[in-house]
């Protein structure tokens, strides 16, 4: 039998459906890729005997004709999404051995899809990073490196571990999230694809907060025809979650026509940054001749408030998280450091559970939100935000689509940006604005850098029009022919 762990999400459920291999056998073979990939850490939990039980309970519900959209299909879950009795931590020492008694609802909905869990994935700590260092369980490895390059790359971030455990084909796919850019950034440093949807689209119950006007979950995946499939699975109205939005879910893989004819396909001026590096644009600009070859019609246009997002995002996004990590206290769960009184031992527990990153933010949002800041930082952000979202729905007036850069750079190696905290968030100066305006967005590899790292290209589409972003980017996936594989140097011969 053939490498069962090459096989796309898509070509594994046509298999497993053909009755080629059974869930068990191809759950066996990741299982195994999952242990050979150790190396580049991509996973803080390993479930194989839960895995082994799921698939197995999969192949018995098969045998008698009940099968889900994930039927039988091995998955990472990102260590921000809780799951029942299974270590959650959000890459956070202040988790130190949370199981929840609960399901998120996107893990739930998976697994009632038939999806099988390989275990937790490795992640920037309660997401805020853009490139896996921050992670109390050290950073996660690309598996993509310069040929002759000893360094470790970074697979970015926050879902590091989602995307490099994807590209080293240990997973068939994996679950993301996206805040800022959180699941299209990572998608473009390891060559894969990464869907954000719109917010509202996939339920945020169960999953551990960060910004939470801002946070939604997105499928991370080999093809578009994968995510499509996928995000099926994810989405869904949910009335746990006040801010899940009830509407139908569109079968967005019959949304993959490879018919894009008469599409106006937006370009916008704002995005091309002073100092962008030449193989960015030269990428940029190949996507838009892939596209008007393929029959859309480019369009230039503006979003003049692009460049006021990424500062309103580190205004909105740090002020939500020091609201929402106020609950971590050592008090219910997780880690706790006793200290002299009740004060003290919030202190040192908060003290030593959290990271430098993650007091960082705290620190940032909670000045915003202070007595006489208020005003001044966090609602003007907030009325800017508007703007922003104006900007766009005016913009969709007159295009489809909107294709961009989803990084201003490839991957980088592990330590080069540590330091510098201004540079590590400029990684999301292209995947900010769709996050602020509450927009669909997916990456998709389209080619390689001088030094042979993967490099993507962003579509964006109107809220609740997946459907028109799949069709978009299975036509860009289908012109680019991205083939290149890594060379799989954390293998041992």
């Amino acid at each position: 039998m053939s490498d069962l762990t090459a096989l796309t999400l898509a070509e594994a459920r046509d298999g497993l459906n053909r009755g080629d291999f059974t869930s068990v056998e191809l759950t066996e073979a990741y299982i195994a890729a999952v242990e050979a990939a150790r190396p580049l850490n991509a996973f803080i939990s390993e479930t194989p005997g839960k895995a082994r039980e799921m698939a197995k309970a999969s192949d018995a519900r098969r045998a008698k004709g009940d099968l889900g959209a994930m039927e039988g299909l091995p998955i990472g879950m990102k260590d921000l999404f809780c799951t029942r009795d299974v270590l959650t931590t959000a890459g956070s020492h202040i988790l130190d051995g949370f199981r929840p008694p609960y399901e998120s609802t996107i893990s739930q909905n998976l697994w009632d899809a038939g999806a099988v869990m390989l275990g937790k994935l490795n992640m920037d700590e309660f997401a805020m990073g853009s490139s896996n260092e921050t992670s109390f369980y050290g950073t996660a490895i690309n598996p993509w490196a310069p040929e002759g390059d000893n360094r470790k790359y970074v697979p970015g971030g926050s879902s590091g571990g989602s995307a490099s455990s994807v590209a080293a084909h240990c997973v068939v796919a994996a679950t993301g999230t996206d805040t800022g850019g959180s699941i299209r950034q990572p998608a473009a440093f390891t060559g894969i694809v990464g869907v954000k949807p719109t917010y509202g689209r996939c339920s945020r119950w169960g999953t551990v907060a960060f910004a939470s006007s801002l946070d939604q979950a997105g499928p991370m995946t080999r093809t578009v025809r994968d995510a499509a499939i996928m995000l099926g699975a994810m989405a869904g109205f949910d009335p746990k979650d006040s801010t899940s939005v009830d509407m139908p879910v569109p079968n967005f893989e019959a949304a993959l026509t490879g018919d894009i004819r008469g599409l106006k396909i937006g370009i916008p001026a704002e995005y091309r940054m002073d100092g962008m590096p030449e193989e960015i644009e030269a990428l940029w600009r190949k996507g838009e001749a892939m596209l008007k070859d393929a029959g859309a019609e480019i369009v230039h246009i503006n979003l003049p408030h692009t460049k006021y997002a990424l500062p309103c995002y580190y205004i909105v996004a740090p002020a939500e998280a020091s609201s929402n990590l106020a609950r971590y206290d050592g008090m219910r769960f997780g880690l706790r450091v006793n200290g002299e009184d009740l004060t003290d031992t919030y202190e040192r527990t908060r003290a030593e559970g959290f990271g430098n990153e993650v007091q960082r933010r705290v620190m940032i949002g909670t000045y915003v939100l202070s007595a006489g800041y208020y005003d001044a930082y966090y609602l003007k952000a907030q009325k800017v935000r508007t703007l922003i979202l104006q900007d766009f729905e005016q913009a969709f007036e007159k295009v489809d689509a909107i294709l961009t850069p989803t990084t201003p750079s490839a991957a980088f190696a592990e330590g080069d940006k540590a330091g510098d905290p201004i540079s590590m968030y400029l990684n999301d100066i292209f995947t900010v604005p769709a996050s602020m305006a509450g927009l669909p967005g997916a990456s998709v590899p389209v080619g390689l850098s001088k030094g042979g790292l993967p490099l993507g290209l962003q579509i964006l589409s109107p809220a609740f029009d997946e459907e028109t972003l799949f069709r978009v980017a299975g036509v860009l996936e289908s012109a680019a022919g991205f083939d290149a594989t890594p060379n799989k140097w954390w293998v041992k011969s």
